[in-house]
């Protein structure tokens, strides 16, 4: 009996011409395919208040409160929008104030608390690590733990219903948070570039001004925009430390809306929205800055 044998290359050629996709693969796939549902359903969980407000916002008032919901079938309106800056807003000076105090708070905070980073960064200082930890420690306490002390204070200086009460609280508060983020950014700036720039002849604050600020930059833009998002959305000593309704900031001012036996929620949420874009629009500004200053020395050399 003539036994047919099948060539060895024959044979190769069928295994290596095998198109099954690997169960590795498969589960790789499937993987990544779960992965990607679960994290759009949380996105949509997340996202789903902003985009309520958003929608409640641009609708009509009789749209706000018609049952069942009108999710999509509702014509935009701007008028709540245009509301929040009517002069008979009670929330368009509270956008006003915020500005002065998260701005000028925030300039404090990043031009005292640069140099103080810079200064623990280069210099031999005796007990420097305790220092640091007391800086850090005063960041520990909720401001609602010393709002009492402080309002003590304010009233025997006569700082109670001023922006400049506000300025100097939200400072002292930003400022134990500038020293340690910008002290990292420091830290990864080779001091060799300020000695070769005083070899030069330049001074020490002239090395630091000229050679280091400006490779600081991303860790200053990085450094202004927590800054100054806790300075904007702060609420505890704006509603303790001000009780005159032209001197609130916005947070306690939109908190305000909400009470009585009527709430315009077209205008809450319309001074909501309203509220989050000078931060986005900051963040939006120095987005180059933001992103090179987070992620510095995420690499080490």
């Amino acid at each position: 009996m003539a036994a047919h044998i099948q060539p060895a290359g024959m044979a190769d050629e069928g295994i290596a011409g095998e198109t099954a996709t690997p169960p590795v693969r498969r589960r790789r796939k499937l993987g990544t395919g779960i992965e990607i549902v679960l994290l759009t359903i949380i996105a949509i969980v997340m996202l789903f208040p902003v985009l309520w407000m958003l929608e409640t916002a641009l609708k009509d008032t009789k749209d706000i409160y018609a049952v069942p919901a009108k999710v999509f079938n509702f014509k935009p309106t701007l008028e709540h929008i245009k509301d929040v800056f009517s002069s008979s807003s009670p929330v368009a000076k509270g956008f006003k104030n915020s500005v002065i105090v998260a701005g000028f708070s925030t300039i404090i905070a990043t031009v005292l608390g640069v140099p103080a980073a810079w200064a623990y960064s280069r210099f031999q200082i005796k007990g420097k690590k305790d220092q640091l930890f007391f800086i850090l420690s005063t960041r520990f306490m909720p401001p609602v733990v010393v709002v009492i002390p402080i309002f003590l204070m304010f009233r025997d200086l006569n700082l109670l219903d001023t922006q400049l009460g506000l300025i100097l609280v939200y400072a002292a508060f930003n400022l134990p948070f500038t020293i340690w983020m910008m002290k990292g950014f420091v830290d990864e700036v080779p001091s060799e570039y300020e000695d070769a720039s005083m070899l030069d002849g330049y001074s020490r604050f002239e090395s630091f001004w000229r050679v280091t600020m400006p490779l600081l930059i991303p860790g200053i833009a990085a450094t202004a925009v927590f800054a100054l998002i806790f300075s904007w959305n702060e609420f505890v000593f704006s509603i303790f430390l001000i009780t005159d309704p032209d001197t609130r900031t916005a947070p306690s001012a939109i908190a305000g809306l909400i009470g009585g036996t009527t709430i315009d929620w077209g205008l809450v949420a319309g001074s909501a929205m309203v509220f989050a874009i000078p931060v986005l629009v900051f963040a939006f500004l120095v987005r180059k800055h933001l992103v090179a200053g987070v992620t510095l020395g995420a690499v080490r050399r």
